[in-house]
């Protein structure tokens, strides 16, 4: 049973800081079920390879210990030593735990740094299920490649084996990767090695925080996980359903209303201002770029799209959103159930995160993503960029986001603070076109980028526009 992580690019050696394992020292470790050992088969400064192998005895396994059936020629002769299971992820906790949890007292800027990562597990199986590793592992934003072999070569009738190796490709945080294997790899085997309480919805919901519950695949993945134990999958996709995240969610909840109440009128006032001068910007980009079909991503309450519904130039208009209860919200703003019939047929809603490959975002000229990406963790932010640009490729895509110079503008807010509760981060001006720049670079686009709302000469502008255009 072997799993290896390779990290490819400058300092690479880092990976051992973040697994907390020595790359000039082998290292074992003693498992109730057999030994795991860590090594490294590759070191140097522009690739490291690091490798987790078990060793399982089918005999202790068949003699009382944790994995034993009752009796028969399958205790002793079985594929238990040798797959990619929930004794994998067992001891994924156990030799990797602290790099799990995200801590690295040596280095810990490189904790939520997505770097280039590469993870092969080995014998996976996935008898009837060719399909699922893309499923499950494509949405986080991995390039997912499998190799099947053949049962024998001087057989090939026999066909190809119940097993995979399955390769990822992503650039995410090591943390990230290993808990997305805990999570996902039990789901392919569906044989726990350990009696399975409900301490175990716990584990799940602690190894799935911030990606689970927006998962595509979510209620398979858990079902799976769980297999023979559906009333602890009930209770974990419930669990799930109600911490309903809010990265690409809009304004508009309890909270938010009462923070607005303590904004004083007259920034109010100029702030409604602005947000009309926003979408106006907006929807005449989208208009300009010659678009007849394009998707409102995070659209929360929807007042883009109602005023893009109007346009007779536009023909089908996408919204979309993470928040079941803001898309409800949206509906009344569109008065949804009185909507006009040839309005009503221009209109697709849908439910879903802009950080997970979504096939219902392609196939739009435009796409429009309105004070949305500083809702995300700066973690995610590489995942967006994947889906929007990569995998939607619109033509044009009309981005705003707030200008963090001009925060010094608002009195009611303290130093070094940010424009609103939700906000991760609020770019510069400089850094919003360096991050322009590098999506232009990595997806063949071209950025203008424009300022909304009144200039001033020190600070900018409140809002920054950037409208991407695909190279032909």
């Amino acid at each position: 049973m072997l799993l290896t992580i390779t990290y490819t690019g400058k300092n690479t050696q880092d990976l051992g800081y973040l697994l907390h394992k020595n790359p000039y020292r082998a290292q074992s470790f003693d498992l109730s079920f057999g030994n795991a050992y860590v090594f490294y088969p590759k070191v140097s400064n522009e690739e490291t390879t690091a490798a987790l192998l078990l060793d399982l005895n089918p005999i202790d396994l068949a003699r009382g210990k944790l994995g034993s059936t009752e009796g028969g020629l399958f205790d002793y002769v079985n594929d238990r030593p040798y797959v990619a299971s929930s004794f994998l992820s067992t001891a994924l906790v156990r030799v990797f735990g602290t790099a799990m949890n995200g801590k690295c007292d040596k280095k810990p800027e490189l904790v939520d740094q997505p770097l280039d990562l590469t993870a092969c597990v080995h014998m996976l199986p996935c008898r009837g299920n060719e399909e699922m590793p893309k499923e499950v592992f494509e949405p986080l934003g991995y390039t997912v490649e499998t190799r099947q072999t053949e049962l024998d070569e001087v057989f090939p009738e026999w066909g190809g084996s119940a097993y995979i190796d399955l390769t990822l490709h992503g650039n995410v945080t090591v943390a990230a990767l290993l808990n997305h294997l805990y999570v996902l790899i039990p789901v392919f085997d569906r044989q726990k090695h350990y009696f399975v309480s409900e301490e175990e919805i716990e584990k799940l919901l602690k190894h799935g925080e911030g990606w689970l519950n927006a998962h595509p695949a979510r209620n398979k993945i858990v079902s799976r996980y769980f297999h023979m134990k559906r009333s602890y999958a009930h209770k974990a996709i419930d669990r799930l359903i109600e911490s309903e995240p809010v990265d690409d969610a809009d304004v508009g909840d309890e909270e938010t209303e009462k923070a607005e109440a303590q904004v004083p009128d007259e920034v109010r006032e100029k702030r409604i201002s602005l947000n009309t001068r926003r979408l106006d910007a907006v929807k005449n980009a989208v208009l300009e770029s010659g678009a007849s079909s394009v998707i409102d991503l995070g659209c929360g309450e929807c007042k883009l799209t109602a005023m893009l519904l109007e346009e007779n130039q536009i023909k089908r208009v996408g919204a979309a959103d993470v928040a079941v209860h803001v898309l409800e919200k949206a509906k009344q703003t569109l008065r949804y159930d009185r909507m006009p019939p040839y309005k009503k047929n221009k209109l697709t809603l849908m439910q879903a995160s802009l950080t997970y490959k979504d096939p219902r975002f392609s196939g739009y000229d435009a796409a429009c993503v309105v004070e949305v990406v500083e809702h995300l963790d700066p973690q995610r932010i590489p995942a967006f960029e994947r889906v929007l640009f990569e995998f939607a490729t619109p033509n044009t895509v009309v981005l705003t986001t707030p200008n963090k110079e001009y925060n010094a503008h608002y009195e009611w807010l303290a130093e070094d603070t940010l424009r609103h509760h939700d906000h991760r981060f609020e770019w510069t001006r400089e850094e919003f076109k360096a991050w322009a720049a590098q999506i232009c670079e990595r997806f063949g686009y071209i950025v203008e980028i424009s300022e909304i709302g009144d200039v001033d000469e020190a600070c900018g502008a409140p809002t920054q526009m950037g409208v991407f255009r695909k190279c032909v």
